[in-house]
């Protein structure tokens, strides 16, 4: 029994620790964009073949700005429990949570610096025009831009989420982006119509059930649609 309970206790233990670190993520916007850098960093460190010595500086950077950051958000945290009025003690806890969260950024640039420079000078120009030029490449871009549009559009109106409510539709944005890279990838074939027909279908489906559960309106839709088709299609039409 005490041997269940003790197990128990630490399941609870990493249970917490889990909801504490997806709970800093979804309400600490430094926190997001930290992971969004690590992550980016790191597919940078594959894709550019660092060593094993190298990838562990990388990992060992990440986790002290990752670190840096949760001790900050809990430190505010509890400062604002215990007082809601300024005190310059308050502040002075704060910032030099926030300090901590500095030196752990610098300490990751220049180990990043260090690590990942070189090879990124090295690089050949054609082989930046060659991966840029790539059909599957393309599509990725352009579903990425047309996200990113959305979220800096909602950001300014201060509605919805970036797939969710608000003007424009997130899913109608990228069903038809993806209905337009597919009709430039299969323009020409034998069933390149078939194939755009039924993506096309696809990609009216998905907007119309947003507006059929209520989340967005029908000009919302159409915005996003159009958002969707304008952003590929630049796209293709410059790089492809």
């Amino acid at each position: 029994m005490a041997r269940d309970q003790q197990r128990t206790t630490l399941l609870q233990s990493f249970n917490h620790a889990f909801q504490g670190l997806v709970g800093a993520v979804r309400h600490q916007r430094n926190m997001r964009i930290h992971m969004v850098v690590a992550l980016l960093v790191l597919i940078a460190s594959v894709l550019l073949n660092v060593s094993r010595l190298e990838l562990a500086a990388v990992f060992v950077a990440i986790t002290f700005v990752l670190m840096a950051e949760l001790i900050n958000s809990a430190v505010e945290a509890v400062v604002d429990i215990v007082t809601d009025e300024f005190d310059p003690r308050a502040k002075k806890a704060k910032d030099i949570a926030a300090g901590a969260v500095l030196v752990a950024a610098i300490n990751a640039l220049v180990v990043g610096y260090l690590v990942l420079a070189d090879r990124v000078a090295h690089l050949s120009l054609n082989l930046f025009t060659t991966i840029r030029r790539t059909p599957a490449h393309l599509t990725v871009v352009a579903l990425a831009l047309v996200i990113l549009v959305v979220i800096i559009i909602k950001a300014f109106q201060r509605r919805g989420t970036p797939l969710s409510g608000g003007l424009p539709s997130g899913h109608a944005a990228v069903a038809f982006a993806g209905w337009t890279a597919v009709t430039f990838l299969v323009v020409g074939s034998p069933q390149g119509v078939l194939v755009s027909a039924v993506t096309f279908i696809m990609a009216v489906l998905a907007a119309q059930s947003r507006v059929q559960v209520g989340i967005h309106s029908l000009f919302e839709v159409v915005v996003g649609a159009l958002l969707g088709m304008i952003v590929t299609t630049l796209l293709f039409q410059l790089l492809y």
